[in-house]
């Protein structure tokens, strides 16, 4: 069993001298307050930099000047087939297939590709079920698909809100609302992870129900990939995408990707907009007419893979293959724990957690709401040398990361608070 947590730093030391994943935090780079680290608190919404960024920069380059437009087949990585690379660690991150996954575009770009696969409107069948609150970018994404089929969002868009009083939406009623819509939704297009609370939705369950009424599940894990356990394969879920700069520590913009079931990505049927990265590769330089989109999830691409862009990706996936989900989700447990712990130790400061308390409906973001003084504690928070994140109209996320953030990272953020007056 797990030993009770204590707020004292001789607690949090021990448990950082027993962590096996403690020594991954050597293998980033954190940015500097008064000569020292920061307590970083923000991977949820920009993870640190892998040190080996740097270096397999340089290589490509290198490549680059070496090979020139050969290093499409002669670089130590070539460039032809440099999507390839990540396909298996990502498909270990989110629970898919090897083909069920790729490295592609940005986050809404992708969003907006898949919608138009699988957001197609007809007769009674036109409705998209959300969630309310969501990132705004999803907002405006969803927003505009329905705008493109002619509906009005005030008809088409149903959202679900958390019951008066409450933070969090309940998963029973997104699925109820889903029952009642019936054949009228189209599409269930839902934040793995919502931004703002924390709150880990049941997607399993909600990809179910959507299939029930003969609609299409998909997914925005952007704050879900590689933060909590996927498994979306064998969830049933349609399709599903992702930014890669938070948990998974690629880099401001870094390149998005994507999970389409095997079941649809495997079919030819299943339209998509063609590009010249997603037609089947053997035929691809024969510059032919008639689009023919390759096997899976990689036919969604549009053009050659940005290998700039992806070498963030590479080094990032590479220390959370050598970390493991598994192992890496076991410490996010403890530590977000933890810090919930302390956090219940403050009396003085006027906040609650409005992110659920059950380890199974949040990943390791904690959302702290403030009647009052909220942005006031979140100066004091940056003076001392913390990064957290401060989310408009008064919330300030924090977020201990398993791969870089310690216990004594825990601690000395609860020390500082408890020295607000």
């Amino acid at each position: 069993m797990p030993v009770p947590y204590e707020a004292s730093l001789e607690f949090a030391q021990s448990e950082d001298q027993v962590d096996i994943l403690y020594a991954f935090r050597e293998r980033f780079l954190f940015p500097q307050h008064n000569g020292q680290d920061v307590r970083y608190f923000c991977g949820n919404s920009l993870g640190l930099q892998p040190k080996m960024v740097g270096y397999l920069m340089e290589k490509e380059l290198k490549d680059w000047a070496q090979h020139g437009v050969e290093g499409h087949f002669k670089a130590a990585l070539p460039w032809f087939s440099y999507h390839h690379f990540f396909s298996e660690r990502l498909a270990k991150i989110v629970g898919a297939g090897v083909d069920e996954v790729v490295a592609m575009n940005a986050l809404t770009v992708n969003l907006h590709l898949l919608m138009i696969s699988f957001y197609q409107p007809a007769g009674k069948r036109y409705k998209i079920i959300m969630e309310a609150g969501a990132f705004p970018s999803d907002q405006y994404a969803i927003e505009t698909q329905v705008r493109m089929h002619g509906y009005d969002p005030e008809d088409a868009i149903i959202e679900i809100t958390p019951k008066q009083g409450s933070h969090i939406i309940e998963d029973v009623d997104i699925i109820n609302a889903i029952k009642e819509a019936g054949e009228s939704v189209a599409l269930v297009l839902i934040g793995g992870v919502n931004y703002y609370t924390g709150q880990f939705f049941d997607l399993e369950g909600i990809a179910r129900a959507a299939h029930q009424v003969g609609a299409y599940a998909g997914f925005d894990l952007a704050h879900a990939v590689g933060n909590v356990p996927l498994h979306l394969h064998d969830w049933n879920v349609d399709f599903a995408c992702w930014c890669s700069y938070k948990y998974l520590n690629s880099g401001p913009g870094g390149v998005g990707g994507v999970f389409v079931h095997e079941r649809l990505g495997n079919d030819p049927t299943v339209f998509r907009l063609g590009g010249w990265w997603g037609n089947e590769e053997g035929t691809r330089f024969k510059m032919k007419k008639g689009f023919v989109p390759q096997k899976g999830a990689a036919s969604w691409q549009m053009s050659n893979a940005p290998v700039f862009n992806m070498v963030a990706h590479n080094a990032a996936l590479d220390v959370f293959d050598k970390a493991g989900m598994k192992e890496l989700r076991e410490k996010s447990v403890r530590l977000t724990g933890y810090m919930e712990f302390l956090l219940h130790q403050i009396t003085h400061l006027p906040f609650e957690i409005i992110t659920p308390t059950e380890a199974d409906r949040r990943g390791c973001q904690l959302s702290l709401l403030f009647g009052d003084r909220g942005r006031e504690v979140f100066e004091a928070l940056t003076l001392n040398g913390v990064v957290a994140d401060w989310r408009e109209p008064n919330v300030i996320r924090i977020a201990p990361v398993p791969l870089y953030n310690t216990f004594e990272d825990c601690y000395r953020f609860y020390e500082i608070l408890m020295g607000i007056a």
